[in-house]
């Protein structure tokens, strides 16, 4: 997260200062941040926690270093500080964090070293100390603007015996240029800087507890009401923060706090990029979805309904109890009821190429892709589903009608899927019928009969398979484009399995936008037949076996598309004005 967190006190001396700030270095360490460490010259110890790399530099610098130092440094000199506004010792370089994971270091000193990260840090301190201030003083804020960047603030209060009312004004500030990020952190850092403040109060606590028991200030303060004020304070009264702790290695912890706040604020957000409108598939899952539980709902309505008319009945006849079922509900008759079950016979569409063979395999991928109906007849339930679910890919999810496993034939309206047991009868005219194609599943007399370089899969090898139409298809027939970029996917190895999945999204989403504009033009607009042939020429589609497969695609277009377009249409007439 590019933000900047700091620790800002308010010197009774000096006004609004900042104490102790950490930054994100997404570059090289600036300089005197972490070189000029010779052997011998510091102390240097590192620890690792969180997956990230702590480490202090502690350097002795000379006088005539520690000038050239303050004079190009952006901080207020040593005139203008004062105990209570130091943090580290001259001369220290400040504390380093290394995060392994993303080469981002995390450094901490008493002001950032960029003079506009200075201004930044240095306004946003003075504000947060003198004009915005929550009710009560102590609690969450927030202000800022698109120039020098958004705030959140939380002032709050450390006991100190010597202060006037006994109590110093702090505040925990973080500093970001993106508004919206920083809002929709503020219950994060709310809960961890609250932390933190505790903490420090606490330590605080005990010191002004045992200070006030050994010398009780109120009472001496009493007699010397009459006292100068300025008199007064110019005693010991500017302590620092590590002396009001009792902790002197404050400033070592609220790096690692701060550092620790920094990285987990920005790993707890993720943006997710939404491209484009939903897909045709999207819409149509989302339509079946609604469609289904509106069915479900009155399903339950009446039921309930019939309950309540339900006469009562004898005694023994509980066993006997009818109840109201739809029509034809043992057979799933849309995509939308089945679920595919676990278990996968075919892993993939390439792997069942390599079952069936890549003649049977072209016949049953062109009859899939044109809309006729495909039939399968096995013995084994299972096969027959992981089948179709294989073989449904290739198609938009609104062109799918499955019957996953019937025990007599049903018509092609009902379905373009449909599995049937070993010994179900099929019509003569469906068997002689263009318009269809049958794999049959036998048990293999050999192993031999599976194809060679088919995957060693047990239950396959027991099975032969028979693919059969009324109409061949040809092997040196064209059929449709998508056939011929769905065989390359296929037989290019250098392909994974997933590569060739994304492939099929891109061509089914490639030609459903051809059927959408196909469909704007003859559907919605009524152009005549010699523009439509001029407009397939130009989506490279004017072959017979293209147009065939726009024309079934069209069947899968979304309920939603359509009322859109229809809407499009008739709201510019709508709007004509009236004569």
């Amino acid at each position: 997260m590019n933000a900047i967190v700091a620790l800002c006190h308010f010197c009774e001396l000096h006004g609004p200062r900042t104490l102790f700030c950490t930054e994100v270095l997404h570059a090289p360490l600036p300089q005197g941040a972490g070189s000029g460490d010779g052997p011998g010259r510091g102390e240097h110890a590192e620890e690792e926690e969180g997956g990230i790399q702590m480490s202090s530099r502690l350097r002795a610098h000379s006088p005539a270093e520690g000038a050239s130092a303050e004079s190009s440094s952006p901080g207020p000199k040593k005139s203008d500080m004062c105990e209570g506004c130091r943090s580290l010792a001259a001369g220290h370089p400040g504390y380093i964090s290394h995060d392994k994971e993303t080469s981002i270091k995390y450094v901490s000193h008493q002001h950032p070293n960029h003079p506009q990260l200075f201004s930044i840090v240095r306004q946003a301190c003075v504000r947060s100390l003198s004009c915005e201030v929550c009710p009560g003083r102590e609690g969450p804020i927030f202000f800022g603007d698109e120039q020098h960047g958004f705030v959140f603030s939380h002032t709050f209060f450390i006991k100190d015996s010597l202060a006037r009312g006994f109590q110093r004004w702090y505040s925990i500030i973080a500093i970001m240029m993106d508004r919206i990020y920083l809002i929709n952190s503020w219950p994060f850092l709310l809960g961890k800087i609250r932390g933190i403040i505790d903490e420090l109060q606490g330590k605080a606590l005990k010191v002004f507890e045992a200070e006030q028991f050994g010398c009780p200030q109120r009472a001496q303060r009493m007699n010397t009401a009459f006292t100068p004020f300025l008199h007064q304070r110019n005693g010991n009264a500017a302590r620092s923060l590590t002396s009001l702790t009792n902790d002197d290695s404050l400033w070592a912890c609220l790096h690692t706090s701060f550092a620790w706040l920094l990285k987990a604020c920005g790993s707890r957000l993720t943006e997710k990029l939404l491209e484009g409108a939903p897909t045709e598939d999207t819409l149509v899952q989302m339509e079946q979805l609604a469609d289904l539980e509106e069915e479900s709902e009155s399903w339950g309505n009446s039921e309930a309904e019939e309950e309540e008319k339900a006469p009562v009945l004898p005694e023994g006849a509980e066993g006997r109890e009818l109840t109201k079922r739809p029509a034809d509900s043992s057979l799933l008759s849309d995509c939308a009821n089945w679920q595919p079950r676990k278990l996968s016979v075919f892993k993939s569409l390439r792997h069942m190429r390599q079952v069936l063979g890549a003649p049977s395999f072209r016949t049953l991928a062109w009859h899939v892709l044109m809309g006729n109906q495909v039939i399968w007849k096995s013995r084994d339930a299972d096969l027959v589903h992981s089948a179709f679910e294989v073989l449904r890919t290739m198609l938009p999810v609104g062109c799918v009608r499955v019957i996953p496993y019937s025990s007599q034939y049903e018509e092609a309206y009902r379905c373009n899927f449909l599995g049937l047991g070993p010994h179900v009868q099929i019509p003569p005219h469906v068997l002689a019928s263009e318009f269809a194609v049958v794999v049959e599943v036998h048990t293999a007399a050999r192993s031999s009969l599976q194809p060679a370089g088919c995957e060693d899969e047990p239950s396959l090898s027991k099975h032969e398979f028979v693919v059969t139409s009324g109409s061949a298809v040809a092997a040196d027939r064209a059929g449709p484009t998508i056939l011929s970029k769905v065989e390359a996917a296929l037989t290019n190895q250098n392909l994974s399995v997933d590569v060739v999945d994304q492939c099929l999204v891109c061509l089914k989403e490639e030609w459903m936008n051809k059927v959408k504009v196909l469909f704007k033009f003859t559907k919605v607009d009524s152009r005549p037949k010699e523009d439509t042939q001029k407009l397939l020429s130009i989506l490279g589609a004017s072959e017979e076996d293209n147009v065939k497969l726009l024309k079934f695609w069209m069947t899968g277009l979304s309920k939603t598309y359509k009322s859109h377009l229809l809407s499009t249409v008739r709201s510019p007439t709508a709007s004509e004005p009236r004569s």
